[in-house]
């Protein structure tokens, strides 16, 4: 289960702080696919970073008592000087994961071939999406953080990410952060609409994505 217990979060932007989520109360059980639903600068992104550790909330906690992934789609969690192949062997230290099973799961999911032994600060954001989805995946946790929908690649990789995380992996917890009602609507059995810094869980996927349209 990841509980969000009181959350707030705050930024100082021109001397002022604003603040971009207040009083967040969240249950994410086993098994439930949570869409974040709310329109640009709602705090999509900074709940998908609270969650995952990767910011700290000014007030309040984030509970975890199941592994959970870095957020998909952030761009701050590779060392820009290492290698693909370099990030891969970090991060199975890190998860005490082998080395070996990693990197050849990276190799033939990423299909970046001798690109995985450049630095990777030399890669595009395509390249290093298929990187990080690659390696979230070789982890193997128990809830994965997306945040937006991951579109790299051709259609043919872009059939594999999707048969990877949602059909290979049914069984996890995912929580992502679309603007997309239609896959929200595929994909997740519950949804969150966050709006005016405050956020609601709705059982109802429907419900949420009317409340939603609504906004």
């Amino acid at each position: 289960m990841i509980i969000c217990k009181n959350i707030a979060k705050s930024y100082s932007h021109g001397g002022r702080q604003k603040r971009v989520l207040q009083d967040i109360n969240l249950a994410i059980n086993r098994g439930d696919r949570v869409g974040l639903l709310g329109r640009n600068g709602a705090g999509k992104s900074t709940l998908i970073k609270l969650i995952g550790g990767v910011e700290m909330p000014t007030s309040g906690k984030v509970i975890r008592s199941m592994s959970v992934s870095w957020p998909l789609g952030f761009a701050g969690g590779f060392q820009g000087s290492l290698n693909g192949l370099d990030n891969a062997r970090f991060i199975a230290r890190i998860y005490q994961r082998e080395y070996a099973d990693i990197r050849r799961f990276v190799e033939d999911f990423t299909e970046l071939g001798k690109q995985l032994h450049m630095p990777v600060k030399t890669y595009s954001s395509g390249m290093r999406a298929r990187l990080a989805f690659a390696l979230s995946l070789a982890i193997e946790f128990e809830c994965y953080l997306i945040d937006e929908i991951i579109l790299v690649g051709d259609q043919n990789f872009q059939r594999k990410c999707h048969s990877e995380m949602f059909d290979k992996r049914q069984d996890r917890s995912l929580i992502v952060a679309s603007h997309s009602p239609e896959f929200i609507k595929s994909s997740c059995n519950k949804a969150v609409v966050i709006h005016q810094a405050r956020a609601t869980m709705y059982d109802d996927v429907h419900e949420a994505i009317e409340r939603y349209d609504a906004l």
